[in-house]
């Protein structure tokens, strides 16, 4: 049994709500079958989960682990020709699951590893996703123009270590 110290010291390390769900998309990030970037998306509303995603082939679709990259076999710069690529985005596999599961992301938060591209924050836009939050900047100027037109706020986040 901890004692009332222990508590307290469990309590003044206890992360901020940005921090635990950065922090989970991080450990989701894991999960990825991508050669390149490994990227984790949580969407949150009211301090919930609604949904994760992380970057890789469709669901029964051999992985760029297991077959190669199509984007390095090709010599395709980051953040260039998108749609040449097996994989889905994080952010697009976290709005998908959501709608596959009948929940309505609407008003809700994303928390993703890296700077939505300007395909994912077409997606995010219209799915009603208000505020991103990321940790890496990501080579697509595009992006970050429709998301302030849209009136979407992006923030970066950075870790203490970052500081």
């Amino acid at each position: 049994m901890q004692t009332p110290q222990s508590f307290k010291e469990q309590a003044f390390r206890r992360p901020s709500w940005d921090d635990y769900f950065m922090d989970i998309a991080e450990l989701v990030s894991r999960r990825s079958t991508c050669r390149r970037r490994a990227v984790g998306a949580v969407i949150v509303k009211d301090k919930r989960i609604l949904s994760t995603g992380y970057n890789g082939a469709p669901s029964g679709l051999r992985h760029c682990l297991e077959i190669g990259c199509l984007r390095e076999q090709m010599n395709v710069p980051s953040g260039e020709r998108h749609e040449l690529c097996r994989g889905i985005h994080a952010e697009q596999n976290a709005i998908i699951q959501a709608a596959f599961h009948g929940v309505s992301i609407r008003d809700s938060v994303m928390y993703c590893t890296n700077l939505p591209c300007s395909i994912c924050c077409k997606m995010i836009i219209n799915a009603g996703i208000k505020t991103i939050y990321y940790l890496s900047a990501y080579s697509d100027v595009l992006s970050e123009e429709m998301l302030v037109e849209a009136g979407v706020s992006s923030i970066r986040l950075c870790r203490k270590e970052e500081a």
